[in-house]
């Protein structure tokens, strides 16, 4: 199967009142777990590495056109996506590789340098045909300046989305990242006056913190792509634990590895249908 844009997957969703699940890849298993879990919920799914994970691989190379090789070979759409990406030269060698869409975050510095930089990256990216996201303040959990009671302003929003020409915006509605919990109070109202003020898709990030009954009210409140990350490194890793416990002998990483691999597989096909409940 061709490469799918993100814009193609999140475009359709958000006309359609449904949501997109976008899940973060840190290794090798977790692409194809991700994979593996559209495949069988027959959904389509977004691959995301962060410039975290690109220090922690050393390079985005390895594990960028692994996952560009197993969204071509899968059997539903699976778009690859750069997130928070804070320098040009990483959202270059996104572009040049063949990821379809960057989430470019500015939003550490003061407002008008975020539109400026923004702006650029955005311009850039579009001659290549491809899809960019933005933040605009500091969603919560990342040693940010907001705390998670943080808002985001609708008519701020209006403006930077106008300013920068982004194609989606991540928004801070009482989401934050980093939860281990899933208790996030969000404002589904505010969520809903963000829909109506932009006409760009909302994204959510910090989603693992959201309880799936929220998460189906915020994709009917207005919002499309939803992240999450350490709910599935959380399982990934108990199921992992579980395992080397059960048999402290092995030594073969295959067999905790792929175990951890099955289960997240199982929770994106969870997860994916409650997004695309309407």
């Amino acid at each position: 199967m061709p490469l799918t844009s993100t814009g193609d997957i999140v475009g359709p969703a958000r006309a359609e009142g449904r949501g997109v699940g976008a899940f973060n890849v840190v290794q090798m298993e977790h692409a194809e777990a991700i994979v593996a879990g559209a495949e069988h919920a027959a959904l389509p799914v977004v691959l995301q590495i962060s410039e975290n994970t690109v220090r922690y691989h050393g390079s985005l190379v390895p594990i960028g056109l692994a996952a560009l090789a197993l969204a071509r070979a899968a059997s539903v759409p699976v778009a690859v996506h750069l997130d928070h990406a804070e320098t040009r030269p990483l959202v270059r060698e996104a572009v040049e590789l063949g990821f379809t869409s960057v989430m470019f975050d500015a939003s550490r510095l003061p407002y008008e340098e975020n539109v400026a930089a923004t702006r650029a990256v955005t311009a850039y990216c579009h001659r290549a045909g491809v899809w960019v996201e933005a933040e605009l303040g500091e969603v919560g959990g990342k040693d940010g300046v907001h705390a998670p009671g943080t808002r985001t302003d609708p008519d701020e929003a209006r403006a930077f989305a106008e300013a920068t020409a982004v194609d989606a915006l991540a928004v801070a509605v009482g989401n934050s990242h980093a939860m281990r919990t899933r208790d996030a109070v969000l404002d589904f109202g505010l969520v809903t006056r963000l829909r109506d003020s932009l006409d760009i898709p909302l994204v959510l990030h910090g989603s693992s913190g959201v309880c799936d009954a929220d998460l189906v009210k915020a994709v009917a409140a207005g919002m499309t792509k939803v992240n999450i990350s350490t709910h599935l490194n959380t399982l990934f890793t108990r199921t992992v634990r579980d395992r080397l416990e059960e048999s402290p002998g092995v030594v073969d990483p295959r067999r905790y590895l792929g175990a951890a691999r099955e289960a997240v597989a199982a929770e994106v096909a969870r997860l994916l249908g409650v997004l695309a409940a309407r």
